[in-house]
C-alpha cells in the first residue's frame, strides 16, 4: 500500500510516493508555479488553477518514477502555503486570483482590525495570537474594501491547501492548524472568534468553513480525478499548512523536539501539548495539524545574506564560504553582523538595515566577515529562540532542514548558540513527507488501528548522518555575544526607522 504527499508552495508543487508500511520514499515529482504579473508594489497573487495543474503534473511524475501499481495508493495528504486567501463564489469557482502569504498590501486593513479589537495586547488576549500583515483576515477585508462586487459574491473562504482539498474531494472544511493562521480563530479553544469575524464583516461567519480536528479524514478522492493516475479508492486526510506538515515530516510531534529551517528566511517551531501564547505577539501561536499547538518563530534573513556575500566576494561557492568562515575561531574576533538585509519580523524591525559592528585591524577581512554573517543569522534566530524558552519551551533536540542545513559549520553554530543538539534528516522534503505521514495515520485510524502520530513518525522519520553537539567553551563565547547582539539592535532601533 502507498501514500501520496503533496506540498503546494509559493514556487512550485512537490509530490512524493511513500510506502505506507515503512515510510520509504519511492517516487518524486515537481512542477513550478507562476505569479500573477504586473501587480502593484506589495501585492503577491497566484491563479489557483496553476496549483491544480502543478499538482497533476507532479503526482503523475512521482507515480511514474515510483513504478508502483497506482491502484494500491490508499491515502493522500496536502501541505499548502499558509495564510493565502482563495475566495469562492456560489458556483465553487475562485472569484479572483489568490492573495498569498507574502502579500503586504493589507497593512491598513491589519491595523484597522487590530484597533477594532482594542489594540495588539487585546487582540492577543482574545484570540491567543497576534494579527500579522500576511494573515488571511486582512486580505478578506481588503476584498471588501477594494472589490465590493467580488465580496458580495463571496460564498466560501478557503486557504490554499483547503482549495486543493476541495478540488480533490468536493468537501469544504478547515483543520485547526492552517485555520489558526487566518487571524480569525481562537487558538486556545479552536473556534472561530465571533468578534474578530464580525470586525471584518457581520455576515462573514456564513462563508467560513466548518473547523475539524486534524486527525479526521476529509473524504475520498473524486473518482474522475483519481482515474487520471490509475487510482482507485484513496482517502484524503485533512492536510495542513506547510509548517504544520513540516513538523510531522520532521517528527516534531512530541514536546522538546524542534524543527529549524535554514532557507532564505529562518523558522523554528516546536510541538506543545497545551495552548501556547506570547503576550508580546513575537512568536506566532499556531495550532498544529495533529491536535496540539505549534509556536513558531520566523526571521527574514538567513541564506539571503550569505548569497549576497558570496556574490560580493567574487562568486564563492557554498564550500568556499564555509572554508573561509572556518579559518577563524568562534566569535569572529568580536565582529558582529546584524543581518537585517530586508528588515526583520522578529525582532520587529521592518525598516532596519544590516550592520557590521566591531570592525578593526584584526577582523577586517573576508574570513571574519564570512564567519560573522553565518553567526549573525543564528544570533538573530537566537533572540526569538530565547523568547520561546522564556515562555515554556524545553528543547531536547533540533532537527534542521533547508539549504543552510547542508553546512556542517552552520549546524555547529546552531548547536552552540542554541545550546541544543542538532541533527539532520534523511528526507529533506519535510512538508510533502509530513502530508504523506498524516494521510497514512488517518488511513490506519479509519481501518481501526490504534496508532498515534508520534509512534508513526517515530518509526518513519529517519535521522541523517550530520549531527552537532553543543560545546561548553563555545557556549560561553556565544552567550556573551548573544547578549551583545540583543543589546546592539535595541540600541540602534531608533536609527533603524530611517533607511
Amino acid at each position: 500500500m502507498y501514500a501520496i504527499g503533496i506540498d503546494s508552495g509559493t514556487q512550485g508543487t512537490k509530490a512524493l510516493v511513500v510506502d505506507a508500511a515503512t515510510g520509504e520514499v519511492l517516487g518524486r515529482g515537481a512542477a513550478p508555479h507562476f505569479m500573477v504579473a504586473r501587480l502593484k508594489p506589495g501585492e503577491s497573487e497566484q491563479d489557483p488553477a496553476v496549483w491544480v495543474a502543478a499538482l497533476e503534473k507532479s503526482v503523475r511524475e512521482a507515480v511514474k518514477g515510483s513504478r508502483i501499481d497506482p491502484a494500491k495508493v490508499v491515502s493522500l495528504g496536502i501541505s499548502g502555503q499558509q495564510h493565502g486567501f482563495v475566495p469562492l463564489g456560489g458556483d465553487g469557482r475562485p472569484l479572483r486570483p489568490a492573495k498569498l502569504w507574502n502579500d503586504t498590501s493589507t497593512v491598513a486593513e491589519t491595523d484597522y482590525l487590530v484597533e477594532r479589537l482594542g489594540g495588539t495586547k487585546s487582540y492577543i488576549e482574545k484570540l491567543g495570537i497576534n494579527l500579522a500583515v500576511g494573515f488571511t483576515a486582512s486580505k478578506i477585508l481588503w476584498l471588501k474594501k477594494n472589490e465590493p462586487g467580488n465580496f458580495g459574491k463571496l460564498s466560501k473562504v478557503l486557504l490554499p491547501h483547503d482549495y486543493l482539498n476541495y478540488i480533490l474531494t468536493g468537501v469544504v472544511r478547515m483543520e485547526y492548524g492552517d485555520a489558526s493562521g487566518t487571524g480569525l480563530m481562537d487558538i486556545r479553544n479552536r473556534l472561530w472568534h465571533s468578534e474578530a469575524v464580525a470586525a471584518v464583516d457581520s455576515s462573514l461567519d456564513k462563508a467560513l468553513p466548518e473547523l475539524v480536528h486534524s486527525s479526521l479524514p476529509l473524504g475520498y478522492l473524486r473518482f474522475d480525478f483519481g482515474a487520471k493516475f490509475g487510482f482507485k479508492k484513496v482517502l484524503v486526510s485533512s492536510g495542513g499548512g506547510d509548517n504544520m506538515m513540516g513538523a510531522i515530516g520532521t517528527g516534531n510531534v512530541a514536546p522538546g523536539v524542534c524543527t529549524l529551517s535554514l532557507g532564505t528566511s529562518g523558522t523554528i517551531y516546536s510541538y506543545f501539548a497545551k495552548p501556547f501564547s506570547d503576550p508580546e505577539g513575537e512568536i506566532a501561536a499556531f495550532c498544529d495539524s495533529t491536535g496540539g499547538w505549534l509556536p513558531l518563530l520566523c526571521t527574514m534573513n538567513v541564506t539571503n545574506t550569505t548569497e549576497l556575500y558570496k556574490a560580493f566576494a567574487g562568486g564563492l561557492t557554498n564550500e568556499q564560504l564555509e572554508s573561509l568562515a572556518g579559518e577563524v575561531p568562534p566569535g569572529a574576533a568580536g565582529l558582529i553582523f546584524l543581518p537585517f538585509i530586508v528588515g526583520e519580523r522578529v525582532p520587529v524591525l521592518p525598516n532596519a538595515s544590516a550592520v557590521f559592528f566591531g570592525l578593526n585591524r584584526s577582523n577586517f577581512d573576508r574570513s571574519h566577515m564570512a564567519r560573522a554573517i553565518m553567526e549573525g543569522t543564528i544570533f538573530n534566530l537566537g533572540y526569538g529562540f530565547g523568547r520561546m524558552k522564556e515562555l515554556g519551551l524545553r528543547p531536547s533536540e533540533i532537527r534542521a532542514t533547508g539549504g543552510g542545513a547542508k553546512s556542517r559549520l552552520w549546524l555547529q553554530i546552531v548547536a552552540d548558540i542554541f545550546q541544543t543538539p542538532v541533527v539532520t534528516l534523511q528526507e529533506q522534503e519535510a512538508a510533502a513527507f509530513g502530508a504523506a505521514l498524516q494521510s497514512i495515520w488517518t488511513w490506519r485510524r479509519e481501518n481501526a488501528e490504534d496508532v498515534s502520530i508520534a509512534d508513526l513518525a517515530g518509526t518513519m522519520v529517519k535521522k541523517g548522518t550530520d549531527t552537532a553537539q553543543p560545546n561548553s567553551v563555545r557556549i560561553g563565547i556565544y552567550s556573551e555575544l548573544q547578549d551583545r547582539f540583543n543589546s546592539l539592535w535595541r540600541t540602534l532601533r531608533s536609527e533603524f526607522r530611517i533607511r
